[in-house]
């Protein structure tokens, strides 16, 4: 196989995506909301510091992603 086939075989399994389901799409926008009331009840609850509180959200948001990145992949390698 060429490169050139290669990047036409690229191209294709990109192209053949499957598009993303309205559940997903509300999974994220709930967790991004509940993201931010973290982010509201560190700051103005617990009375934390604005950049602490900031770190904090953006640090669990992370660690989610990570899972859902771990979650992904075995489901993947599964297939």
């Amino acid at each position: 196989m060429t490169v050139d086939q290669e990047m036409i075989l690229d191209r294709e399994q990109a192209q053949s995506t499957e598009p993303v389901s309205t559940a997903t799409v509300i999974a994220y926008a709930t967790v991004g909301v509940a993201l931010f009331g973290w982010f509201l009840f560190g700051w103005l609850v617990l009375q934390q510091g604005f950049v602490d509180s900031v770190g904090e959200a953006l640090g669990t948001g992370f660690a989610l992603l990570l899972v859902v990145a771990i979650v992904g992949s075995v489901r993947r390698s599964l297939r």
